[in-house]
């Protein structure tokens, strides 16, 4: 594990490409901040209308996927645990393992910026475990726990 540095105290997207592999239309992190190696920080998804999901979900009321929802929150988990260990550059990948407790409050919908604040419950290793609340202007849009395996290459 690496010491937490002022460098790493927030993720641009440039940095976040180089720690996941996700690309468009399927990265759904546009920023990270509040970092703190190895236990938390907060993932920033800004909602668009012209994202594709919404040409179909639902075209006259276009509501942003709760799976999708879920995803961000797993992504801005993934930039934790890359930073964390180390992985920029590493062309580590991530696996779900399992997602639990997951309860919708609200929905999301074009204009809204979410907030993805996860913590590391476990970790340390190649599997880690996080609880992750999806937050809108305050509101609690999505809670949920998940764990996830980190797959690096070897040399």
């Amino acid at each position: 594990m690496t010491e937490q540095s002022p460098a790493a105290l927030t993720a641009d997207l440039a940095l976040i490409q180089r720690i996941i592999p996700h690309r468009y239309p399927f990265l759904l992190v546009d920023k990270v901040r509040d970092i703190v190696v190895n236990q938390s920080c907060v993932g920033i998804k800004n909602v668009t209308f012209n994202e594709p999901q919404f040409q179909g979900h639902f075209p006259n009321m276009p509501i942003f996927p709760g799976v999708m929802i879920v995803e961000a929150m797993a992504q801005t988990s993934g930039i934790l645990v890359g930073l964390s260990m180390d992985l920029i550059d590493k062309n580590a990948t991530v696996f779900f393992m399992g997602v639990d407790k997951v309860k919708f409050r609200r929905k999301v919908v074009p204009g809204d910026v979410m907030e993805l604040h996860v913590r590391a419950l476990r970790g340390g290793g190649r599997v880690w475990k996080f609880e992750g609340r999806a937050m809108v202007e305050g509101e609690l849009a999505c809670e949920a726990e998940f764990m996830a395996m980190f797959d690096v290459p070897k040399a």
